[in-house]
């Protein structure tokens, strides 16, 4: 008889393309490819079409001091626990969920319960939440009695990459089970005209992220710190990203955009891609992204962790201004094709979606 899985997700993917989103639908499609899409169930704990009352905001505030937060409630818990019985998975897609865990446990539930973490989230939260948030510490107290829940409570536990697991085992005193790092389709069949295709001059370069706050330091430091001392056209696009157009210098070869409905286009057209993240935890689902387009990548160390790749080949790794500007002025000045195909075979070798599929088979037998 065949297993079944319940994923227990933020939210039912929309279309939206965020990292976390687009890492939850990622590991979502190997599952069914795994065990069968008819096998593979998803609860999505957000109500994000669901205009919220003032009577579901007082309720929200009751669940979320009681470590019921992104959605989750008394009610939406006691649903899973019922659904549990059916299936011989419960993959929780966050660990800000660990209450999940936890409640399965006590319910004596017999099945496998796997926690995938997207971030040490602490350090998360403490990047993407204003300075002076009021419910900042209640909001932290929260997500570490989850992660600490979700260690206690899970037969799995999968960690993105070594940093993320060292933070794990220093905090919660348990190891990851498996290290299985970021993954993405691989939606690329690139053209010879695109293989061949030169920087043009002066040369595009892209960044894209959703509207956040490590993504808006990150370019606005950029536009701010760099930008005027190099020959370049920058783009920047993403969700909601438009809503820095006011604090933005307007410039002629600056275009910013908010949401698009494709991507890829732009990607595909830029000669090269600037990723200067300087907060943040897990792993960065744009440079993997990059990756599967085979794109020069100037990044940080923050853009770069969990993934072991060659800088010089990659394209660069910058941290400073001082580093951002002369790995700018190299780039242009080697004049290389678009298409970086170092980059593109890493990806296929070590960060597409059939290189993570034998990892999470390993887990669901």
């Amino acid at each position: 008889m065949s297993k079944k899985l319940l994923s227990i997700q933020y939210k039912i993917n929309d279309g939206t393309a965020e990292g976390g989103a687009v890492l939850s639908h990622t590991n979502l499609n190997i599952m069914r490819d795994i065990l069968g899409a008819e096998q593979v169930d998803v609860y999505g704990v957000h109500d994000y079409a669901k205009k919220k009352t003032i009577w579901d905001k007082i309720v929200g505030l009751y669940d979320f001091c009681n470590s019921r937060h992104y959605g989750l409630t008394k009610k939406k818990l006691n649903e899973i626990i019922n659904l549990s019985e059916n299936y011989d998975f419960i993959f929780i897609d966050r660990s800000v969920f660990g209450i999940i865990a936890k409640k399965l446990k006590e319910k004596k539930y017999q099945g496998k319960i796997i926690t995938l973490f997207h971030n040490f989230e602490p350090v998360f939260f403490r990047s993407v939440l204003p300075k002076f948030y009021p419910i900042k510490p209640i909001y932290l107290r929260s997500v570490i009695n989850n992660e600490l829940w979700a260690c206690q409570y899970s037969d799995v536990v999968i960690a993105l990459n070594k940093r993320d697991n060292d933070m794990i085992i220093k905090n919660y005193n348990r190891s990851a089970d498996v290290l299985i790092p970021v993954s993405f389709p691989d939606n690329y069949n690139p053209t010879e005209n695109e293989k061949q295709a030169r920087f043009t001059n002066p040369p595009t370069a892209l960044f894209f992220g959703t509207n956040c706050l490590p993504n808006n330091e990150a370019i606005l430091w950029f536009v701010e710190e760099v930008f005027p001392h190099v020959n370049i056209k920058l783009q920047i696009v993403g969700k909601n990203m438009d809503q820095l157009r006011d604090e933005i210098p307007t410039h002629p070869d600056i275009e910013i955009h908010g949401t698009v409905p494709d991507l890829s286009e732009y990607i595909i057209n830029a000669d090269f891609m600037v990723l200067p993240i300087f907060k943040g935890s897990g792993m960065k689902v744009k440079t993997c992204e990059s990756m599967m387009y085979g794109k020069h990548i100037i990044g940080s160390s923050e853009t770069f962790e969990g993934y072991d790749v060659d800088y010089s080949k990659i394209g660069a790794l910058a941290n400073t201004k001082e580093e951002f500007i002369s790995a700018i002025e190299k780039i242009i000045s080697d004049n290389p094709l678009r298409y970086n195909a170092y980059t593109r075979d890493l990806f296929l070798k070590n960060f597409s979606s059939a290189s993570t599929k034998e990892k999470l088979k390993s887990i669901l037998t």
